[in-house]
This record gives structure tokens, C-alpha cells and sequence, in this order.
């Protein structure tokens, strides 16, 4: 079903045990994310919401720009979509778990969502992603304490480079979260079956409402 520009996927009403919510990447789709992401997954109890970023991205500059008036302006307006956007998702489905996830520039702007001190997941899953800003940049720091996340990111790519991922990594830490990452070699900027894993892993504890043990094998 789409609708307001989302596409929702996944188990409906009563069959539904957790929630997703997969934010795409710049110049991608909800579209997209389906046929390289929930494709790949076997989650038959997930309800998934997949947003869609006006334009195709959710602000223009790269995130490891140092964040001007007009990059503020774009992410606050897109964090205000998202969040009412999960709001409107978890009020269909009250007190089932979820897991917020993105892609690339989804996956920055779920890390913000989340040092933003918005209504929290029950997990986050920054797949190749980073904080939006540089460290010298007034940002968020209302991360919720204990909160499970995955970050990954790889040494080559264009995008998110390393030390962007590392200064993510080091922030997550040091905000109190129940941290895993993976930083994978050689990778492209895709999504890894190392990272389909532990989406699945996460899933699966959340549709048994169980806390995320983040277990799945590299």
C-alpha cells in the first residue's frame, strides 16, 4: 500500500508482532529499499513503513559538512516528517516494539532522530551512516540511554568516510548507547548480507520481545 508518499509493507493488523521503519537514502525510494532490503529479509511478522524524502533526498549537503542555516532548516523539516510519520505508525499498531533503520543519508538522519530525544525506538539500525555536522557543529544530545543500535559503515566508501563513522561510534558510546558496529572492508555502498543478518536478528528479538541481543555472526 502507499499512501502520502510511504509505502507500507509487511504483516497487517493482528499478524503484525513488531515494526520497521526503513529510512532510504539520497536520490533513492522507499522503492529502492524494498527490492535491496525487505526483499532480502524474512520477517513475516514486521509491519514496515518506508518514508519518502520530498525531492528524493532529505537535505542537500553531504552529512560531514559542517551544518549551515540552510542544512538546519532542510533537517529539521525532514525530522519533523519522520517523527510524526512514526508516531502516526506506532498509533495503528499501540505497544509493539520497533526498529527505526536507514540507508546512507537515512541512516544519518535516524542517528539525529534519536540524539534529537525524540520518542525513541526500541532499536536503531544506521546502516553506513553517520552524525549529520562536523564535532565542532551545535548538535543534538539527547540520545536515550541504553538504546540498542548497529552502526556500519566500509573503508572505501564515498560517502561516509571513516573517521565520520568513528566520531558516530564515539558519540553513540559516549551517550550511554548499548552499541555494535562493523566496519567492513572493501565494501561498496550497498547493503551486505552481514548487515541483512543482523537486521533479521534484530527483528526477531523484537517480534519476541526479547531485547536485541545483536548477535548475528559478521
Amino acid at each position: 500500500m502507499a499512501q502520502g508518499g510511504f509505502l507500507r509493507r509487511g504483516a497487517q493488523g493482528s499478524a503484525a508482532k513488531a515494526l520497521c521503519v526503513f529510512v532510504h537514502g539520497r536520490s533513492q525510494s522507499p522503492e529502492e529499499m524494498e527490492s535491496h532490503v525487505l526483499a532480502r529479509l524474512d520477517a513475516p511478522g514486521v509491519a514496515f513503513h518506508l518514508p519518502r524524502a520530498p525531492g528524493g533526498s532529505w537535505y542537500d549537503a553531504r552529512a560531514i559538512d559542517p551544518l549551515t542555516e540552510g542544512t538546519r532548516t532542510q533537517l529539521a523539516g525532514a525530522l519533523s516528517q519522520l517523527g510524526a510519520e512514526i508516531a502516526a505508525f506506532r498509533a495503528e499498531y499501540p505497544g509493539l516494539p520497533l526498529l527505526l533503520a536507514g540507508f546512507s543519508q537515512g541512516a544519518c538522519l535516524s542517528l539525529e532522530y534519536a540524539f534529537a530525544g525524540a520518542a525513541p525506538p526500541q532499536a536503531l539500525a544506521a546502516l553506513t551512516g553517520c552524525r549529520v555536522g562536523t564535532p565542532a557543529c551545535q548538535r543534538g544530545d539527547a540520545l536515550p540511554r541504553t538504546l540498542p543500535v548497529y552502526l556500519t559503515g566500509g573503508d572505501k566508501d564515498p560517502w561516509i568516510p571513516v573517521h565520520a563513522f568513528a566520531e558516530a561510534a564515539q558519540a553513540l558510546g559516549e551517550g550511554g548507547a548499548v552499541l555494535r558496529t562493523d566496519l567492513f572492508p572493501g565494501r561498496g555502498h550497498e547493503v551486505a548480507e552481514p548487515e541483512i543478518a543482523m537486521l533479521k536478528s534484530l527483528l526477531a528479538d523484537l517480534m519476541a520481545d526479547r531485547p536485541p541481543t545483536m548477535g548475528a555472526d559478521r
